[in-house]
């Protein structure tokens, strides 16, 4: 099923999982598969790391695994260290699995790695995949703006470019306060940006962890947010539930406030994305 039809009929709650970094923990992926299946959620999207880092090789075996379950996958497909000519072996393998949905990424910068540059731009690739099949196409936004743009507005002038360039539908960076991501909907609408867009929420499993995402993608911690870490930073059970509680709560203001759909975050924890499930049940259509 083509993600931006799931859109048109109701609130959309996905999640995602990523790939894990050595081969021998592959089963532990397929179990979080196996536990999360039977949430029904409209579709996972699965990471593919670039550069060849990691186990990007992986990603199309978990899609593929996740569409055995009866739940559509998304593939994640970053071009910044990969030719055309690797875009369109992994675009046939792709199709060959029966995967029809694509997140189209620049990719993280590797300092370490030249970039390629067939494709410097996700917008490069979107206009790309547009012409070598009938993949549905989603695109990521920053609701505080891209780390690498120099003003929130610079950012979403170049979201206006891969919005017109053929992304169907957009999935966000985390972000910890609602405000802005009302901010950002009302700019996007402005501009001209009328694809649904889908809050990306990632629920505090531990401080570390946070802070290092944080440090990735540049998102802003509220008072209350630190709070919390700090308060339950030596309490691992604590904090999971602290934020927990967090998540939920800003998926029910998201929910309130007529968001086009939740993304998950699950960082392949089944428990946390469980207990958030059951939590907005009613809420959002799950």
């Amino acid at each position: 099923m083509k993600i931006k039809d799931i859109f048109a009929k109701k609130t959309v709650f996905s999640f995602e999982v990523f790939p894990p970094k050595n081969n021998s923990a592959i089963d532990v992926i397929y179990h979080t598969l196996d536990d999360l299946g039977d949430l029904k959620p409209d579709f996972i999207s699965v990471t593919f790391s670039a550069g060849g880092s990691g186990n990007s090789g992986l990603a199309l075996d978990i899609a593929a695994k996740i569409r055995e379950k009866g739940i559509t996958p998304v593939l994640h497909l970053p071009c910044i260290n990969y030719t055309k000519e690797q875009i369109d072996e992994t675009l046939e393998l792709a199709k060959a699995q029966g995967i029809e949905n694509i997140l189209a990424l620049r990719g993280d910068i590797n300092p370490d790695i030249t970039p390629v540059e067939d494709f410097k731009h996700a917008s490069d690739l979107i206009t790309y995949l547009k012409r070598k099949g009938n993949f549905d196409i989603a695109g990521a936004c920053y609701p505080e703006g891209h780390p690498d743009s120099d003003t929130l507005e610079e950012d979403i002038e170049n979201l206006k470019i891969k919005v017109d360039a053929g992304a169907d539908h957009l999935i966000t960076q985390l972000f910890f306060d609602n405000e802005y991501f009302y901010k950002f909907r009302e700019m996007t609408a402005a501009k001209g940006i009328n694809v649904p867009i889908e809050a990306g929420i990632m629920p505090v499993v531990n401080k570390k962890q946070i802070e290092r995402m944080v440090t990735t993608c540049g998102a802003s911690l509220p008072r209350k947010f630190v709070k919390i870490m700090q308060k339950y930073e030596n309490n691992p059970e604590a904090l999971r539930d602290a934020g927990i509680a967090y998540a939920i709560n800003q998926i029910v203001d998201l929910a309130a406030n007529d968001v086009d759909g939740i993304h998950l975050y699950t960082m392949n924890n089944a428990y946390v994305a469980r207990k958030i499930s059951e939590a907005v049940t009613g809420i959002i259509e799950v």
